[in-house]
Parts: C-alpha cells; structure tokens; sequence
C-alpha cells in the first residue's frame, strides 16, 4: 500500500461525488518524449475516465534534447497552462499536472510558483542527481499546497524511499507516496510500469477526506 502522511490525500472526487480532478497533464523527463512508454499507458487506462493530455515542453517540440533550466520551463508550462485547461474542457483548478522525473520536477516547480492545479502526479521524482544526494531540488517543497503523489522504484538512484518520505515532509499539501519494488528511474518493465499506473488510479479514487 503507498505511504501517506499529514492530511488525508485529497480525491478526484468530492463528498458530494463530483470530481475534483477531471483531467491530467503529463510531461516527459529531460531528454525523452510524451511517448514514453509510462506516460502512454496511463493515458491508455485513464482517458476512459477523464481527459489525459501528454504534453510536449517547448524544447521538446523544437528537436532538441538538452532542456533548458527547470526554471525556465516551469515558467512556460505556468503560461500555457491556462490554455491547455480551456482546450481540455475543464477548469485550470480541476487538472492535475505532473509527469516523469524532469517534467515531474518541472509541474512542481509551478505550482509552487503560484501555478493553479488539482494536485501533482510526480513520477520517478529527481531529488538529487545520481550519487549527490546533498545535492537536492527540493528547495521549493514548502510552498507547494496541492495534492501530492509520487511514484518511485525502490531502486532509482534519484531517489531512495526514505530520502523521499524525509524530504516530501517539508511539502504543505497532503502527500502519497507510492513505490515500485526492484525498480529503478524507469520502470522497464511492463509488470513494473502497471503498478505505476495502478498508483495513479488509487490515487485519483481515493475517497474524500
């Protein structure tokens, strides 16, 4: 069962049974695409249910592979987000937005920037680059409000689960935390990519707190 901590995760639907997030952003990690093979699969499980777009970043459309600074991009996405709510039928503070390792990053970086969404879908969430773990991109936890919940395999170098339970404290929103046991920073596995995807359906039917 994933882990939580503080409040209750908040649903995709309220008390009264309407939901609170009715459509999904995913955005790929440095150097990938909206095809990666997680991303398509949770669109392919999820679209039955709500909208699910997989979003290419600026750089990505252009060709190139190398991002810019996660600053950079978290301040696009923050600007085109208004239209990607409208084009997806729904309002700005009913899509959740999230995506794999730098995309993931870059959502989080948003919302805490004032960005407007239901909640965070973080997958394979880059803490800290591989073996420099005083090296964190965690500065910015604190001033995110939203629903959390993260996603990572046991084994992702980015990651360790207790680097992620002690870090994701300083996050104000509730946090779910959800791992893939023997995975690394990207589940290569179709076994491995379903579980993802069964954490991000738990996730959006958990029952209102």
């Amino acid at each position: 069962m994933p882990d939580r901590h503080r409040a209750k995760p908040r649903t995709a639907r309220t008390e009264a049974g309407t939901r609170s997030v009715e459509a999904l952003l995913l955005t790929p990690g440095a150097g990938g695409s909206a095809e990666h093979r997680t991303l398509v699969d949770i669109e392919a499980v999820l679209r039955e249910r709500m909208p699910v777009r997989r979003h290419e970043f600026a750089y990505g459309r252009s060709g190139r592979r190398a991002p810019p600074r996660a600053s950079n991009v978290a301040e696009e996405l923050s600007s085109d987000l208004p239209q990607i709510a409208a084009e997806l039928g729904v309002p700005q503070d009913r899509l959740a937005i999230g995506g794999r390792s730098f995309g993931g990053r870059v959502c989080s970086m948003a919302v805490a920037g004032g960005a407007v969404s239901a909640g965070l879908v973080l997958l394979s969430y880059p803490l800290h680059p591989p073996g420099r773990p005083e090296r964190l991109r965690s500065d910015h936890f604190g001033r995110i409000g939203v629903p959390c919940l993260f996603v990572s395999g046991t084994n992702d170098p980015f990651a360790t689960p207790d680097e992620l339970r002690r870090h994701t404290q300083a996050i104000a929103g509730p946090v779910t935390l959800g791992f893939v046991d023997g995975a690394g920073h990207d589940p290569s596995t179709v076994a491995a990519r379903r579980t993802v995807v069964d954490q991000v359906g738990l996730w959006l039917d958990q029952p209102a707190g």
